[in-house]
């Protein structure tokens, strides 16, 4: 597979990721350089493996996991969304200004499994087609770190003007993600 290529089906791979983490940009009251490398870091590690190990995988587990892995992400992405916004809703502006939000960890993983699983599903076709795994890996998780740090950024800056709807427009856009990722798996 030529390079441009690969980088293609990295940016691709990498459009969920950007959606959520212009989300988590949404939730900041103020841009803490750290958190938005290390949700980047999340994003693109998750990405690189995937691909792995899929590859790994191969065509032995191809159907049960392309079977289910549409409804796990629209799940995942589903509940932390509704979280997100009711969350907006119950929390007073003045104390959302005053203190930023913990870093959740499991959140993170979960985040970072649900816009990934198509990463999987692209490294069985790897497999197939005899691609180079660890320069692919490399590509897709240093593309998605880049531009999910990029929607840290860009969410941040949005959700300054906007503190209250933007967390709800975070939640929405989470929701809205997993619905696409099952639409593109149910009908297409």
């Amino acid at each position: 597979m030529p390079f441009w290529e690969l980088l293609i089906v990295a940016v691709g791979l990498s459009m969920d990721a950007f959606a959520v983490a212009l989300g988590k940009g949404l939730q900041m009251p103020r841009l803490a350089y750290r958190r938005m490398l290390v949700i980047a870091f999340f994003f693109g590690l998750f990405q690189a493996l995937m691909p792995v190990i899929g590859w790994f995988l191969g065509d032995r587990f191809a159907s049960y996991i392309s079977a289910y892995d549409h409804w796990v992400a629209f799940v995942l992405l589903l509940l932390i969304g509704v979280n997100m916004i009711r969350e907006s809703l119950t929390h007073k502006e003045d104390q959302e200004a005053e203190h930023e939000k913990p870093f959740n960890l499991k959140e993170m993983l979960l985040l970072s499994l649900a816009t990934s699983i198509d990463a999987l599903a692209v490294g069985i076709s790897f497999g197939v087609l005899e691609v180079n795994i660890v320069l692919s890996a490399a590509v897709i998780g240093v593309t998605t770190f880049l531009i999910s740090a990029g929607g840290v950024f860009v969410g941040f800056k949005f959700g300054l003007k906007y503190r209250r709807y933007a967390e709800i427009a975070g939640g929405i856009i989470l929701i809205c993600v997993g619905i696409k990722i099952l639409i593109e798996h149910l009908f297409f």
